[in-house]
């Protein structure tokens, strides 16, 4: 017989239970410059949405689509990102929001966290997926090139 023996296989012909280890859930981003990268790499993968957070938000168009695949803006990217939903936000994401926005033209006007938004909002719309996907990267990795 070419019985080759299992790894499980002891050499009395007894079993031996093996532990797998998976690969544990990537932890979300801590950094700004790693959440501007994952918000790269989400919008680079479902997309760019001109609007709301994410395409159909409320689910009124009879999109059976879960939120995390649908096309998203890019302060929905930002916060999907932070929190693993476009919608909820998190103290890291909003400084990404904030710092994002103040890289763009300037930044805008007022400096409340709506208009800081707003502005990454008005900017989105007028570019496409791989040039919003190639801001992301620039702006996370600033800091590196200006060391």
């Amino acid at each position: 017989m070419n019985h080759k023996p299992s790894p499980t296989d002891l050499p009395h012909g007894s079993r031996r239970t093996v532990l797998v280890a998976l690969p544990a859930r990537p932890a979300a981003p801590t950094t700004v410059e790693s959440t501007l990268l994952a918000a790269a790499r989400v919008i680079a993968r479902v997309g760019l949405h001109h609007g709301d957070y994410v395409l159909d938000a409320l689910g009124h168009d009879g999109i059976d689509v879960p939120l995390y695949v649908r096309p998203m803006s890019v302060v929905g990217a930002i916060r999907f990102a932070a929190t693993g939903s476009p919608q909820r936000s998190s103290c890291v994401a909003d400084m990404a929001v904030n710092f994002l926005a103040l890289s763009i033209d300037g930044g805008p006007v007022w400096m409340d966290w709506r208009s800081l938004e707003q502005h990454v909002d008005d900017w989105s719309d007028g570019v496409t997926a791989a040039e919003a996907v190639a801001f992301l990267e620039l702006a996370a990795t600033a800091p590196e090139r200006a060391a």
